[in-house]
């Protein structure tokens, strides 16, 4: 039987899962905002349209990584109905963010923690799985954490001369690389639970100073100086971002999916962008 997976939204992640969906015998669509974007994607036999474009024909799975945006989800506002009336469709999936679990102080949380957004970006995901939930569809939930990979690391940070080592003692985050994310989903295309929430994060919740010490060390480079988060002049986003604490449990991906993590830390992650160029 034939599998067609339509990705709303061909960003970073979506574009490099496309890439091993179709070398398993996929064929892969979905939406780009500008024409030299898709022109890019369909070279390489991605099959790219506009966002307000009907759906192709023959979608057995979906994938969106739109944000929520005017209180809304913008898949479902314009293509709810068209979704629930593909005729084929076996599996949906939502890349949310671990961000709708809030502040924890450092604790941990898994997939039966409460939904407690302390950040409006946050606080919107909730209510864009609230949405995703009460649609019909045999959605999946994918709560990611810091997504990086290729080309989006401390490694091209600290090349570019942009990273900053900012500390604010006992502060941790966990990250996830981007080819992690698609080695779930994929196990979840071949997996179907719809309703299953996923949490995507790595093994070692950690500082981002230290994540840019160890990377400066693997390229050979005195690390950035530190500087107190008090000091450091961060934008409202990133204030937002060092807002929240918290550990981010994984256990539910490796007992329900039997996925192996091939970058458990950031270490093994950004040893491996090492010897690879940006996609």
């Amino acid at each position: 039987m034939s599998k067609t997976l339509f990705c709303f939204g061909l960003g970073y992640v979506a574009e490099r899962l496309a890439r091993r969906l179709m070398a398993q015998g996929w064929r892969v669509g979905g939406t780009a905002r500008d024409e030299a974007k898709r022109a890019a994607l369909r070279a390489q036999g991605i099959e790219a349209q506009g966002f307000d474009d009907a759906l192709p024909e023959g979608v057995t799975h979906i994938l969106s990584s739109i944000p929520p945006a005017d209180g809304r989800d913008p898949v479902l506002a314009l293509h709810g109905a068209d979704l629930r009336a593909l005729p084929g469709l076996r599996w949906a999936g939502y890349l949310s963010t671990t961000g709708v679990y809030g502040e924890k102080e450092g604790g941990w949380v898994d997939e039966q923690t409460p939904l407690s957004a302390s950040t409006p970006s946050g606080q919107a995901r909730v209510a864009a799985e609230a949405e995703w939930r009460s649609s019909g569809l045999p959605v999946h939930f994918f709560r990611l954490a810091g997504i990086y990979g290729p080309g989006r690391s401390a490694i091209e940070q600290l090349r570019a001369g942009t990273a900053r080592r900012i500390v604010k003692p006992g502060q941790v985050f966990n990250r996830i690389h981007a080819d992690d994310i698609g080695s779930v989903l994929i196990a979840s295309l071949d997996r179907p639970d719809p309703g299953a929430a996923y949490n995507l994060a790595d093994d070692e919740p950690a500082s981002s100073a230290d994540v840019i010490a160890y990377a400066a060390g693997l390229l050979g480079i005195e690390p950035p100086p530190e500087i107190p988060f008090e000091q450091a002049e961060l934008s409202p986003m990133g204030r937002a971002f060092y807002s929240e604490n918290k550990r981010v449990s994984n256990a539910r991906l490796k007992r329900d999916l039997g996925v192996a993590l091939a970058y458990p830390t950031y270490r093994e992650g950004l040893a491996a962008i090492l010897t690879e160029r940006p996609a």
